[in-house]
């Protein structure tokens, strides 16, 4: 017991590790004039489903702190909402991420059960990689919306885009940006999870 708590401690720090390093080189984002594409999820997802939804959590919370400093300077779009509400931009910006960390944990564990084929099990990790993009976009841009939606700077975008209504800004907002977050998540996610969770079996 102690050698696989041990094992698990160890793992969740190397995460924790590759989280910070991604936050803050080019890893980890690509940049456009609005918002950025996150690769973060991934050491994130590959976490949750890996170690469970409450390691899924601590992870997210590393992505959503160092998501907070990049408010202070590093991140135009951030500094701007910072300026605006900084008790919104910190609720979007680190209690989204801890959510979005915690349900590819839970999905995977409702579909890999001892007694899961291995159809079942497939489908687990599609579905629970797929989860962290998906829900990091969905946390985030309702925080966007709730504490920012009203106010001039975004409305600015959501007059660029044509849109009148806050569904149809977050769907033109996110765009391909959206898009290609989950699609990179996902597919680097679920090989990653596989080979970490069958190397832990042996």
């Amino acid at each position: 017991m102690q050698k696989i708590e041990t094992r698990q401690i160890t793992r969740l720090a190397v995460l924790i590790a590759i989280v910070l390093l991604m936050s803050f080189t080019p890893l980890g984002y690509i940049r456009t004039a609005g918002l950025e594409i996150s690769f973060l999820m991934i050491p994130v997802t590959v976490g949750s489903i890996t170690m469970g939804p409450a390691a899924g959590a601590i992870l997210g919370g590393v992505f959503g702190f160092t998501s907070f400093l990049q408010c202070f300077g590093m991140s135009a779009f951030g500094a701007t909402l910072l300026g605006i509400n900084p008790f919104g931009t910190f609720i979007t910006c680190f209690v989204a991420r801890v959510l979005a960390g915690i349900f590819p944990g839970l999905i995977f564990r409702a579909f890999a059960k001892d007694d899961a084929t291995k159809g079942v099990k497939s489908v687990g990790y599609v579905l629970s990689a797929l989860a962290g993009p998906l829900g990091n976009t969905l946390f985030f841009m309702s925080g966007l919306v709730i504490f920012f939606y009203n106010t001039e700077f975004v409305q600015s975008f959501a007059s660029q885009l044509g849109t009148t209504n806050p569904l149809a800004f977050v769907i033109a907002f996110v765009g391909i940006q959206g898009l290609v977050e989950a699609i990179v998540c996902t597919v680097v996610s679920i090989p990653v999870a596989m080979a970490i969770n069958k190397y832990s079996k042996r």
